[in-house]
């Protein structure tokens, strides 16, 4: 395996994703770890998540994608600890100046204040009322969540405003939130997804270090489902000859656990996305990294990734057909294929701040 300028050792990174810390695209000059020459011991601790703070001027971020189902999203955190070698969100920390890599997993931003913005955001004259995305980028239940409290301070916001909200996320914390998100489910503001990329343990457990395991995943489906609240399970990414396999057992389990409706997506390794993924597979699959970049390469007409809009998700050609074609076939016959209700956007409204005048009627 050809280690990079920023490769840390197995024992450092326990519980970790990615393999190195190298600079992102945007850098100037490339970092190298290097002796400093002394001959001295000198202990070396294993990487700690650090958290930071940002003061946001805004929270709402629109986004203008024809192939998604949404327009705009919020972010509690930077970052993701849960550390998916796979996630396409990774890049995103080269903007901050930090590695994609284990720096994406291990160098956390809080925002502590984006509740409060959330709640002006939404009060502007200018605001037009439509389905929040959250999960999109960064998971808003990972394990930070559980001090910090950020994401629950926003879904209290979104319920005060009676605000539609659609919650895509891996993480176990979101039962802590069944209290609010059944309230909001019986006046049809809310619907969840949970990811589940495999059944398999000891795969997950390499692929996706700090995601609770499938199987508890697949407990919370139930719960959620229990208490009213529509849930979908998204089978994603699909990883061409490593758990393509999955895809029958997973809906399956899905169904039975309690999930309604069912999505997939492919594999996708944007920009630094992809030399990680692959230093990945050298390390812990080998023998099969040929087959799934030959797969790719099949999707995205030569390339591991293409970005083009309808492409980039699912790929294009004979396999990805075949995939799409099994999805298909399994989801009808396990009544996952109905879908989740539309959001109402009509119940939004405003509560009264401290000190406002009320309305006479």
């Amino acid at each position: 395996m050809t280690r990079t300028d920023r490769y840390v050792l197995p024992e450092l990174r326990r519980g970790r994703g990615a393999l190195s810390r190298d600079s992102g695209r945007f850098e100037r000059f490339r970092r190298v770890d290097e002796p400093d020459g002394w001959d001295i011991p000198k202990e070396v601790q294993a990487l700690r998540t650090e958290v930071s703070e940002e003061r946001p001027r805004s929270l709402i971020n629109y986004v203008n994608s024809p192939d998604l189902s949404f327009d705009r999203t919020i972010n509690p955190y930077r970052g993701c600890e849960h550390g998916c070698i796979y996630c396409f969100a990774r890049p995103s920390h080269a903007w901050l100046g930090l590695s994609p890599g284990l720096d994406f997993e291990t160098k956390l931003v809080a925002r502590p204040d984006a509740a409060k913005v959330l709640d002006s955001e939404l009060r502007a004259r200018r605001y037009r009322v439509a389905p929040i995305a959250i999960g999109t980028n960064t998971d808003p239940y990972q394990p930070i969540e559980r001090d910090r409290g950020i994401m629950r301070d926003c879904l209290s916001v979104l319920h005060a405003f009676r605000h539609p909200v659609m919650i895509a996320t891996k993480g176990t914390l979101i039962e802590r939130d069944i209290d609010i998100l059944s309230d909001m489910a019986s006046q049809n503001l809310v619907r969840v997804g949970i990811t589940i990329t495999t059944l398999d343990a000891e795969l997950n457990r390499r692929m996706e270090p700090r995601v609770p395991s499938p199987a508890r995943r697949l407990v919370t489906i139930r719960r959620l489902s229990e208490a009213g609240i529509p849930v979908r399970v998204m089978v994603s990414p699909i990883v061409p000859g490593l758990t393509d396999c999955e895809i029958e057992p997973i809906l399956t389990a899905a169904r039975d656990a309690g999930a309604s409706a069912a999505t997939w997506a492919m594999l996708r390794l944007p920009l630094e996305v992809a030399p990680l993924w692959e230093a990945w597979m050298d390390e812990h699959y080998p023998e099969r990294k040929s087959r799934i970049l030959s797969k790719l390469r099949e999707m995205h007409g030569g390339k591991v990734y293409d970005s083009q809009f309808f492409k980039r998700v699912r790929g294009e050609g004979a396999y990805a057909a075949l995939i799409a074609q099994r999805f298909t076939k399994a989801r009808r016959r396990l009544g996952l294929d109905g879908g989740l209700p539309e959001l109402n956007c009509a119940a939004f409204q405003p509560p009264p701040r401290a000190g406002d005048q009320l309305s006479l009627f």
